[in-house]
């Protein structure tokens, strides 16, 4: 199976991974800093790291681990509903227009998050893509239901 829309999926796929380097290359020396020994903790939870990051004054670098979450929310939707495009013969032309629109979104929507955090910018990116993400729902429904 060839179909556009399984370029933007690898590459979110590839985002999520370069997301995943960066949290690791900003929280370990934001640990360090911190004075949290990583060796020495025992059943802690990502929530606790982050608590205890932020009350050393290491938010920044929680806010990569939040970006990295968040990249496993929606876009989980997003991957199936590709795959699901691709699958019925609809992957193409405008779903892989709108798939793309929302791959350039999600990393707008991560630069925002990592590089200042205004919540009010990060919440209307997360917004067009959403919208984004309810048309490629919208067209996988259309495919399977009413074909």
């Amino acid at each position: 199976m060839n179909s556009a829309i399984l370029g933007p999926v690898v590459a979110l796929a590839a985002w999520t991974m370069v997301i995943w380097l960066w949290m690791y290359a900003t929280r370990i020396p934001a640990m360090r800093r911190a004075g949290l020994d990583a060796m020495g903790m025992v059943g802690s939870t990502g929530r606790s790291l982050r608590d205890d990051l932020v009350a050393k004054g290491e938010s920044k670098a929680s806010w990569v681990a939040d970006n990295y979450n968040h990249l496993h929310e929606a876009p989980t939707v997003f991957y199936a509903i590709c795959i699901v495009l691709a699958i019925v013969g609809q992957g193409d032309n405008l779903n892989a227009t709108i798939a793309w629109a929302y791959v350039v979104l999600r990393i707008l929507h991560s630069l925002v998050q990592l590089i200042g955090n205004r919540v009010v910018i990060r919440f209307s990116v997360f917004a067009l893509s959403s919208i984004a993400l309810i048309m490629l729902v919208t067209h996988a429904a259309m495919s399977v239901f009413l074909n």
